[in-house]
Formats: structure tokens, C-alpha cells, sequence
């Protein structure tokens, strides 16, 4: 049969048509996808501009579960409580337990003093030694914050956001623990200097009102100097300490500021 001079001309409208469809399928995702996100942007800052503490997000989280900047900051938020406890853990482990309990040294024995000064020089060396470990936890948290943010497909400039402020924090904790430990191990050095006086003269002092009592002057030289240099070591921890608490709600506060801003 001749051809169809009509075909030809159906077919590229056939094909025209079908570009038209398909271009216009396209572009309906990509406006839908556009809208998505800005529902998801609507209620991420109708959610976020109530809150006020970082557990508050998983609260927000509830009310838009499948919103992914709240997802994406609850897992954040979760990781930092992880790395808190995690921290804290490894802090914790650097002191024996024996050095923790109220220990009478008045009424301690000879054994029970060396004993003492084996866990005391135990500390030293795990203060000298932990840092490492919570430079594991810190990038652990970073890493996993990034990878969960990435599958959620959020912009990268909050991405970025969220990864400066986490760095911000991480650099905070380091240069803190930094100082701690070593202030944590001088404590230790100083309690175990203290105490050895106890053990070199243990046998000669009397204990009176809770006063140790040496028999010659130098031996009480000796013992007022390392009591001393125990109670301003004891004293430069607990400052850090508290000033660990300060730092750990201007983290927070940090913290806060970076999901409003969102």
C-alpha cells in the first residue's frame, strides 16, 4: 500500500505529545519535590521557634515525624547525649573506685596506704593516657551525624551548618578535656606524695581530733607541704569542673541559637 502522507506528520505529533507529557510529568515532580520541602521548611520553623532546650526537638519531632530537618536534629541532639555519656564514662574510669570512697587515712594501715598510692599512680598514667579516647567518641559522633543528614537529602548549606556547629563543640570539649586531665593527673601526683608521707612515717604519728601528730618538726614540714600542694591541686580541678558546667550550657545555648536559625 502507498504510504500514509499523514503518517509521518502523526507520528512527530505523537512524539511531540509524549515529550510534552513527560517534560510536564517532570517538572510537576520537580515542583512537587520544590513544595515538599517547603511545607518541611513551614514546619520546621513553626516547630523549632518554640524551642527552647535541646529536648524539646524530639517533642517537635513528634508532632511532624516524617519532617526531615527535625529528624535530622533529633539524631543530632541524640548523638550529643551519647557523646555527653560517653565522655563522662571515660572521665569516670580514669580514677579506681578505691580512690573515690571515703577513705579514713587516719585510720588506714600501712597496707591499706601503699594500696592507695599503687591506684593513685594507676590515675596518673589513665589521665595521661584517656584523651585519645574521647577524640574517638567526638569524631564517632561526627561521622554518623553527617552520614544520617546526607541520606535525609537536606540542603548542604544547613548540612554545613550543623557540621560547623558540632565542630564548634567538639573543639570546646577537646580543648577542655585537654586541660582537665593533666589537672586531674597533677591532683593525683599530689594526693600520692601525700599520702607516701603517711607511709614513710606510718608507725610514728598519732592521729588527735582527726590532726596527725608527727614527733620531730621537719616530718611536719614535710606533711604541710604536700597537704598543700594536695588542697591547690584539689582546688584547680574543681574550678575546671565548674567551669565545665558553664561551658556545656553555653553549648547548649549555642545550640539553640543554630536550630532558631534554621
Amino acid at each position: 500500500m502507498p504510504p500514509d502522507p499523514n503518517s509521518n506528520k502523526r507520528v512527530r505529533i505523537a512524539f511531540v505529545s509524549l515529550f510534552v507529557v513527560f517534560s510536564a510529568g517532570a517538572y510537576f515532580v520537580a515542583d512537587l519535590g520544590k513544595l515538599q520541602e517547603n511545607i518541611s521548611a513551614r514546619e520546621s520553623r513553626t516547630a523549632l521557634q518554640r524551642i527552647t532546650d535541646p529536648g524539646q526537638i524530639e517533642e517537635a519531632l513528634g508532632q511532624y515525624p516524617s519532617n526531615k530537618f527535625l529528624q535530622m536534629l533529633a539524631m543530632a541532639t541524640r548523638a550529643a547525649d551519647e557523646t555527653s555519656a560517653g565522655t563522662e564514662k571515660v572521665l569516670n574510669e580514669v580514677e579506681p573506685p578505691a580512690i573515690s570512697r571515703n577513705i579514713n587515712l587516719g585510720a588506714a594501715s600501712r597496707a591499706d596506704l601503699e594500696a592507695l598510692r599503687r591506684d593513685l599512680k594507676a590515675a596518673q598514667a589513665n589521665a595521661a593516657s584517656f584523651m585519645p579516647r574521647v577524640s574517638v567518641l567526638l569524631k564517632t559522633e561526627r561521622d554518623n551525624v553527617k552520614k544520617y543528614a546526607l541520606t535525609l537529602q537536606v540542603k548542604q548549606d544547613v548540612v554545613t551548618g550543623l557540621l560547623d556547629t558540632i565542630d564548634k563543640r567538639h573543639a570546646e570539649i577537646t580543648a577542655f578535656t585537654s586541660r582537665l586531665l593533666p589537672a586531674r593527673a597533677d591532683y593525683y601526683r599530689a594526693y600520692e606524695n601525700y599520702v607516701a608521707v603517711l607511709a614513710g612515717e606510718f608507725g610514728t604519728y598519732k592521729v588527735v581530733d582527726g590532726q596527725f601528730i608527727f614527733p620531730f618538726q621537719r616530718t611536719v614540714d614535710r606533711y604541710n607541704v604536700a597537704a598543700s600542694a594536695m588542697t591547690v591541686a584539689a582546688k584547680h580541678v574543681a574550678e575546671l569542673q565548674e567551669e565545665g558546667k558553664k561551658a556545656k550550657k553555653s553549648g547548649q545555648e549555642r545550640w539553640i541559637q543554630f536550630v532558631n536559625g534554621l
